[in-house]
């Protein structure tokens, strides 16, 4: 079960709503989505949560590129919206580095030398860290230090009102739960 808030900040206070998610299948998706909950220059925050599992927060300011923070890759990537979240640029990966897998793959998909059994592993570069992965300071200009924004990710820290903490650390928390 995922939860997903929209938090658009207007010279008027802050703003929630809650997204419909069904026709999200790129980062590209979620930021049009972002873009269209508030004014143009407005910052707006996404919300995503799966069931205490993991969190992502991604802030979209205008037309910039969105900043994304994830309380734990290694679970978000197992999740169709974590996915989303969890870009080469995210996971420090040079997309590049995919045609280095596919000079080591014959055209049958097996490595030179191999059975057609064996399947191929794929490169190392496909392993996502388990913790927290993105910006940190993403929301500092907002009233939560990356410090705090970590404390609610570490090692079982994940309660399920990280979300709730987050906002009302940004003076939104009555908002956001307005849409829960």
């Amino acid at each position: 079960m995922y939860f997903a808030a929209l938090l658009a900040r207007t010279e008027d206070g802050w703003q929630a709503s809650e997204p419909d998610l069904d026709d999200v299948e790129t980062l590209a998706d979620l930021s049009e989505l972002a873009r269209a909950a508030g004014d143009e220059e407005e910052t707006v925050l996404v919300f995503i949560e799966q069931e205490d599992a993991w969190f992502g927060v991604i802030r979209v300011d205008g037309e910039e590129d969105p900043r994304i923070y994830v309380s734990d890759a290694a679970a978000a990537s197992r999740s169709s919206y974590g996915e989303i979240l969890l870009t080469d640029e995210v996971l420090g990966r040079d997309p590049e580095d995919v045609d280095d897998l596919v000079d080591l793959v014959d055209l049958d998909g097996t490595e030179d030398g191999d059975d057609d059994d064996e399947a191929v592993a794929g490169s190392s570069d496909d392993h996502v860290p388990t913790g927290p992965l993105g910006e940190t300071e993403l929301l500092a200009d907002l009233g939560m230090s990356g410090k705090e924004l970590l404390a609610l990710s570490g090692d079982g820290a994940l309660t399920g009102e990280a979300l709730g903490e987050i906002a009302d650390a940004l003076g939104c928390g009555d908002v956001l739960e307005a849409v829960r």
